[in-house]
């Protein structure tokens, strides 16, 4: 019976690879079928308002489309967004939004991004996808015999002008695939409680004496899970979830919480990395033993791309997945089937493969620090500090941010990294030294600065137990998809973390 549910879940992963993910397109193929995709939103959306006045009907190539249409971001886009959340009909997409994912970042207000029939497909598909190529790469059945978790926002919802308005991970829970239905935990009540910590704690009593085996989030309140599951009952993950065999996580680089999360299991099991957000599920991580993420070309969502380095620049130049190149950082821009048009989402991607195309987020926009003229991203700060714990095999990381320590009296300044440790290394000073060595490799901007004593070294401030968790409490962004910004280009974000220490 196994074998036979195989058989036909592998032809079911071949028909989705043709008509949905493609993954096996050369760089040449992928570009077409992306243009292609663009061709399709333009005609759908030529007598929308956004449509008309971008002379949508006149639109004939992707040349014709820079010409037209500008890159955007929220602030460009809103004006469009707040005649939909008035009412209005056929602004951006024809008619109007079946939800509104309302997002809010640490350091910027609330957005409102509309999710449409079309694009909700590549949200739901895109999960399901990722489960069925794993469980296809491992030819078992065994992942899926028992229940799956997805630590998510509350599902609860309210409605403006016809339209429901909710936390993305919110609303994705009305939309559970039939076959999972009877997997999932927690329960839609335990789900409905606003106040993450109870909601946690409800959650451990809930799921305690279930056969977990698949479990979904971002990774430090997955970690908060486990820390409350391991100081109720005093013993590892494993024991509690014998069964226990993925991790699917997004949202920020694992690397800095790995250790610390297979510490709490009691051993290591699968983990594979996804890159969804509310504008769109943009690419996933198909193998297990390859970190990058496949790009979906085919999904519902066009790509454009901007060199990091050209991105100040008064119209910088707009390329396609047909002129990427490898290893170079690039600005992710997106026009998808909920009437997003050339809107830049904030990360950064670079391209690992070409034939397929493969990614790795790399980080944010706007978060990076330059304060010196360094321009340090969160890829290389992310590295740095993996180097270094895998040399100081003590030390587990439960959380970090980083910024500028400027000093404009007696010393110098330098970047201060506020670490709040499981367990600290034995020696502070050298461990301080080799992340210093290892961001120097990375970034010969930050190592002229050192080298020409501009900057000192990087000084770590080691922060209680708890520190990050109570800012983010203390600012209403605990839990759900909220994260704590790795990268800041001042020092305020470490000041309110210091206040609360």
């Amino acid at each position: 019976m196994v074998s036979k549910l195989l058989f036909y879940l592998n032809k079911v992963y071949k028909l989705l690879d043709t008509s949905y993910s493609i993954q096996n397109k050369t760089q040449y193929e992928a570009d077409i079928i992306q243009k292609k995709l663009l061709k399709k939103f333009i005609k759908i959306s030529d007598k929308t308002l956004f449509g008309i006045k971008h002379n949508f009907e006149k639109i004939k190539n992707y040349e014709d489309y820079i010409k037209n249409v500008s890159v955007r971001d929220y602030e460009t886009i809103k004006k469009y967004i707040d005649k939909i959340r008035k009412g209005e009909k056929n602004i951006l997409w024809p008619g109007i939004p079946k939800y509104f994912a309302k997002t809010s970042g640490t350091t910027s207000g609330s957005k409102f991004i509309p999710i449409t029939n079309e694009s909700l497909k590549n949200q739901i598909n895109s999960a399901t996808y990722l489960l069925l190529s794993y469980l296809v790469n491992k030819n078992s059945l065994q992942s899926v015999n028992g229940k799956v978790m997805f630590i998510s926002g509350s599902p609860n919802l309210i409605e403006e002008n016809g339209i429901k308005v909710g936390r993305l991970s919110g609303i994705v829970n009305y939309h559970t695939p039939q076959y999972l239905k009877h997997m999932i935990l927690p329960s839609k009540q335990i789900n409905k409680i606003e106040d993450w910590e109870k909601k946690i704690e409800n959650i451990v009593d809930y799921t305690i004496g279930k056969d977990l085996r698949i479990l979904g989030g971002i990774p430090p309140w997955i970690q908060m899970y486990f820390d409350v599951i391991i100081k109720r009952t005093g013993k590892k993950i494993k024991d509690i979830f014998p069964n226990l065999s993925l991790i699917c996580h997004g949202g920020v680089n694992f690397e800095p919480y790995k250790e610390n999360l297979f510490d709490s299991i009691g051993k290591k099991i699968d983990t594979l990395e996804t890159f969804p957000a509310s504008e769109g599920f943009f690419a996933y991580q198909n193998l297990i033993k390859d970190a990058d993420l496949l790009l979906q070309i085919n999904s519902g969502i066009f790509y454009e791309f901007i060199e990091i380095k050209n991105l100040n620049k008064k119209n910088p130049k707009r390329i396609t997945v047909g002129e990427v190149k490898l290893n170079v950082n690039y600005a992710l821009i997106i026009t998808s089937n909920a009437g997003l048009w050339s809107y830049m989402i904030g990360d950064t991607i670079k391209f690992t493969s070409l034939n397929p195309l493969k990614i790795r987020v790399t980080g944010r926009t706007k978060q990076f620090i330059s304060a010196f003229g360094e321009h340090v991203i969160v890829e290389e700060v992310d590295l740095s500090l993996k180097k270094a714990c895998e040399k100081f095999k003590e030390v587990q990381i439960v959380e970090y941010t980083v910024g500028p320590k400027i000093i404009n009296k007696k010393g110098r300044s330098h970047h201060q990294w506020l670490i709040e440790f499981k367990t600290k290394p034995k020696n502070l000073a050298l461990f301080e030294k080799e992340i210093d060595i290892n961001l120097q490799k990375r970034n010969t901007y930050y190592k002229d600065l050192i080298e020409d004593k501009v900057l000192s070294t990087l000084k770590i401030k080691e922060v209680k137990r708890k520190s990050f968790i109570n800012f983010m409490k203390s600012i209403g962004k605990l839990g759900g998809q909220n994260k704590v910004p790795r990268l800041s280009n001042d020092d305020k974000l470490i000041n309110q973390i210091l206040k609360l220490n």
